[in-house]
Order: C-alpha cells, then structure tokens, then sequence
C-alpha cells in the first residue's frame, strides 16, 4: 500500500513538472512572426558576408535587408519566411556563417482580458483644486492611488531621480503638456527609422508619464522619478506591435548612449536569443532592465520578462491584489501597481481616436505596472547604487513581503519605494542632510569654535603655535632643515586634526573622529571621551618610545623630534589653562606633572638635535 501511495504521488507530480515543461516550451516556439532573422557571424569579412546575402537571396528569391541603420555593424539582417524556410535555413550551408538564424517573432503591448486598454477619460481639475493627500501641487495626483501605495513621498524627501537616464522602448513618446518640463534625451524611431520617435499610439507616452511626467508644476498629474531623463525608443507601430530586431537593436543603442535604466511594457511568446544577447550586452555595460510580465493570466511570465537579467513585473489591482490579468509564476520578480476596473493608472496621453490630441486617462495591465518599478530603480540608481544586481537585491529586500504566495504572484512581494531609497542611502549622507547638520550644530558660527564649541579653538592654535615657536627656538641653536615629516610630528604631537574632535555624524560611532582629531598626548582617552589626560601618554614616555623606534631612520627621526616638541607646547597649554590627569585630578598637581613633562619632552629634542649636529 506504501509502495502504492509514493508511485501515485511520482505519477502526479510527473504530470504537473511535464505540464509545466510543455507550457514553458508553448511560450517559446509559439510566437508570431513573418520574417526570419539572420545574424552573421561579426568575424566574417565583407566580401563573403556578401556572396553568402546574394546566394541566399538566388536560391530562395528573397532579399536580405538590413532591419536598421544600425544593424549594419551587427550584420542582422531580415528575410521573407515562414517555419518551413526557418528549418531549411538551419539545415543550409548557409547556416555555418550565421551565429542566429531564428524567428524574428513579433512582441505586442500587453492587453487585459475583456478590458478596453484605452480605459476611462478624465479631465484636469481647475488650478484651485487641491489634492486630498499631502504631496506635489499636481490637481489630479489625488487620484494616484498607485504613487500613495509605493509611498513615493517618502522616496522624494532623499532622491527624485536627478542624473538618470530611462530608456522607454516602446510606442514612442510625444511630449504632452504634462511632460513639457521633463528633460529628454536624443532617441530613435526603429519602426520608421528615423530619429524622431514620437507616438502614434498612446501608449507608451502613458508609459513614460507613470516614469518622468512632470510633477510640482500645478498642471495633471505626478510621476515617480520626475527629475530623471527620458529616452524614447520606438519599436511598436501605432498597432502596438513589433519585431524582436528592433527592440533587441533598441535595447543595445540604449545601452550605448548612457540610459541607466530601461522599461519594456511590451511581450511576446517567442524567446530570441539576438534578443537574449542585446540583454546580456546591456546587463554587462550596467544598464538595469525591466519589462512587464504580461496579461494573459498565465502561470509564466512573457518574453522579454522571462530572460535572465530582466526584472519581471506582475501587477497589483487598486485593492492591493493580484490584478485578474496578471501573468504569475516564473519569471516574475516583483509586483507593482498595474490597476483594474476598481481604479485605473491616471497619466496624460494621446488619444489616436481622437487625432492624438491630449488627455488625462486611466489605463490598467502589466505595462503600467512595469515603469513604477523603472521610476523606483531610476530613484535607486540616483542614490549612487551602481551594479545591476545591487538595485534588484534592493527592490526584492525592501518590497512588502506577501505570504502564502505558492503560485509567485507578487514575486519578492510589493514594490515599495520609500523603503527601496531608505534602503539604498543607508549609511550614506547627502550634502543637504551634511549642510544641515553643520547648521543644526552651529559649526557655521564662528562663535561655536571660539567660546568653546566642541572643542576650543583658541587653546590648540596656542598648541600648534607654541610647537613652531619652540621649533624655531631650536633651530637657532642647532641648524636644520624644514620637512613635512617635522611638521606632521608638531602637528600630531601639538593638536592632531582637531577640528574632527567635535563631529558626530548621525549614527556613526564617535571615537574614528576623536581619534583623528586628538593630538598624541590625548591619544591615551579617546576612547572614553573624557577631558583628563592618560599619564601614560601625557608624558615623556611616548616621545622616548619613538625615538627609540625612529632616531636611526635619516627621514622619520625628523617626525619623532617634531613629536616630541609638539607634545612639549601640548603639555604646557594644557598646564597653564586645563590641567587634569588621570589620578592626579586637577589643580597644582596635575600642573606640575604636564610641566614637568613638557620640560623634559623639549629636553629630549634639544638633545636629539644636539647629538644631530654632532654626528653631521
């Protein structure tokens, strides 16, 4: 009977690993397409790439043309052809000069189920209407449920996303009212081949909106990473359709001229390795790649979503739910909001059905739910987290975590980009929060460092004064030459980098700063913190160690003197203004002991040089 029950459960797990198998493989080998792309090998010289495009072209009456200008040096060209062509090619002499001879499969915008992708209308509000929430001065953010559910706000107080580049391939963009102040830079149409790539769909400038659009101008609505750069990138005709040539050429000139970043709201069941290759090109030059996971409710994600190094994106409904038309499982690696019929993703767009004039509308699927996560990981990019991997791990780590989620709908759980920035300036301090911790402190009046501060300033320029003046003294007596040796040791011995004595920056630990910031007589309570001196250290004793240490050396006995003199002028400050020493307490009797020292410190230099002048 046992035997019986562990060769059931072998037989249905079996079952649902093959199920699971052949679904994958359907999404791979079932894609459209109308044209076949043949990639030649980057080594072969040109009069044979030649021969080779005239022969193919002869036996099978076609002609090969480049699929752009810019596949050229990438030698991909594009042929007529269907499966049966595709296995001829694979099978031809022709095949042992190409490196790619696959499906040169058309990718689309991903739509809902029975849900129209154009959604509802909505116009702006008058500029005396004011948003419900705290946030930007945009009349319309209010309705932006998905930025209060991202906590976007919170992401704003550290980074909007200034110095990045996001790349949107896609339909194209067209610079609405809503998207005047956003910056852009120079993109390409692959569809027209041209460079100009504006929409003549509406959808990606939606896409681009979500991203970049202009915020904090009274006009519309928000976007995430609006002091961020746009770069758009058509490869969908105003059908929302596209080849894999054009996005995998799209996502290498991307990577080339300087996006940080790029959003794909676009899919397909066919997997390409010339796209598999563009992906691993950008990936290695640190470019971070998301797409959309696709709305067919489907247990994996599409393609591009499912290659390595893309990070997928499932969408979340406006009850903070898996959206009814979200792909899940495989190659999902974070959700976003996406939208439903509950609420939609509010950005401004064009309308083709109406001439392409401007609207505010609200659309739903994957493909709005992919530029949150490129908003975010331009936002995380600003902060200056550099590698690919670094963003995702910290995307993953600060997303809202979802149990009981064996099917993978959310991925890593929720995008969350307040916790996504925290996360990433963690241990890092912006100029702004320095400037103000400077202010806060009161280190910009000049009164803080005079009347005592965090530490006096008067007491320790007598220090390191007093340490050239006895240095000067000396030399009158006993001729020697300047170094920056002998300055360091008056330096270290005098005063050491005071001014860091005084800094406490956020949670950092205080003793590196009191460290450096201590002369060598105050090494001895750095570590405490207290204001009395160690015998052991304010005395002759470490004078006489570094002698011992350092006199033999011709460049470094200049530091041990100059050490030595330093602690000198140290010693007899500190016994004229603050005597106090560990045991002794303060008074007369620590006085006599830090002068008593200071005498003998200068002493041992006097004698040094002596025993110099000597020996020269």
């Amino acid at each position: 009977m046992r035997r019986f029950i562990v060769f059931c459960l072998f037989v249905i797990g079996l079952g649902v690993a093959l199920f699971n198998f052949m679904n994958f493989q359907g999404l791979a080998a079932n894609g459209e397409f109308e044209t076949i792309v043949l990639n030649f090998r980057e080594d072969i010289p040109q009069q044979v790439l030649q021969q080779d495009l005239q022969a193919i072209a002869h036996h099978y009456n076609v002609t090969p043309q480049l699929d752009n200008k810019f596949a050229e040096k990438d030698h991909v060209y594009i042929i007529k052809g269907d499966r049966q062509r595709l296995k001829e090619l694979k099978k031809s002499k022709f095949a042992q000069a190409i490196e790619y001879i696959e499906p040169n499969y058309i990718y689309k915008i991903p739509k809902p189920g029975q849900v129209a992708w154009l959604g509802e209308y909505l116009q702006p509000q008058s500029d005396e209407a004011k948003p419900a929430l705290t946030g930007p001065n945009d009349p319309l953010y209010s309705q932006q449920w998905n930025l209060h559910n991202i906590g976007v706000v919170g992401a704003w107080n550290q980074t909007k996303g200034k110095g990045v580049t996001v790349a949107v391939i896609d339909t194209g963009i067209t610079r609405v009212r809503d998207l005047v102040e956003t910056k852009f830079v120079p993109g390409y149409d692959f569809v027209n081949d041209k460079v100009e790539a504006k929409d003549d769909n509406g959808h990606g400038t939606h896409v681009a909106g979500t991203i970049a659009q202009s915020t904090d101008n009274s006009y519309g609505v928000a976007g995430i990473a609006y002091e961020a750069s746009l770069m758009p990138l058509k490869v969908l005709s105003g059908f929302g359709g596209g080849t894999v040539a054009d996005i995998a050429e799209a996502i290498k000139f991307a990577a080339d001229n300087g996006a940080d970043v790029i959003n794909m709201s676009l899919g397909g069941a066919g997997e390409s390795q010339l796209m598999k290759s563009a992906i691993e090109y950008a990936y290695k030059k640190g470019v971070i790649i998301i797409a959309a996971a696709g709305n067919e409710n489907q247990n994996a994600a599409s393609y591009p979503a499912r290659y390595p190094h893309v990070i997928g994106v499932s969408a979340l409904g406006a009850d903070g739910q898996k959206a009814a038309y979200s792909n899940f499982g495989a190659g999902v690696d974070i959700s976003a909001p996406g939208g439903s019929d509950a609420g939609k993703i509010l950005q401004e767009t064009i309308d083709m059905e109406n001439k392409g004039v401007a609207v505010f509308m609200g659309l739903q699927g994957t493909s709005m739910a992919a530029p949150h996560v490129a908003g975010v990981a331009a936002l995380v990019k600003a902060t200056g987290v550099k590698e690919p991997d670094e963003v995702l791990k910290i995307l993953k780590q600060s997303a809202r975590s979802v149990k009981d989620d064996g099917l993978n709908y959310y991925g890593a759980g929720q995008l969350n980009a307040e916790a996504a920035v925290q996360s990433a300036t963690q241990g890092q301090i912006s100029f702004q929060d320095f400037f103000r911790w400077l202010r806060d402190n009161g280190y910009l009046n000049p009164g803080f460092w005079i009347d005592g501060g965090a530490i006096a300033l008067l007491p320790k320029i007598l220090m390191v004064v007093g340490s050239y003046m006895l240095a000067w003294f000396l030399r009158v007596y006993f001729p020697f030459q300047w170094s920056w040796t002998l300055s360091c040791g008056l330096v270290a011995g005098s005063s050491g980098l005071f001014p860091l004595k005084g800094f406490y920056i956020f949670d950092l630990p205080q003793w590196p700063f009191r460290l450096l910031g201590s002369s060598i007589p105050e090494l001895g309570n750095t570590l405490q913190g207290t204001s009395s001196l160690n015998p052991l250290f304010a005395s002759v004793l470490v004078p006489i160690v570094l002698m011992a240490f350092l006199l033999g050396n011709p460049r470094w006995k200049w530091f041990a003197i100059g050490s030595s003199i330093g602690i000198a002028a140290c010693l007899a400050v500190s016994a004229v203004l603050e005597p106090a020493v560990w045991g002794l307490g303060t008074g007369n009797l620590p006085r006599l002991f830090l002068m008593a020292n200071a005498l003998l410190c200068f002493g041992l230099a006097r004698l040094s040089l002596k025993n110099e002048e000597v020996n020269c």
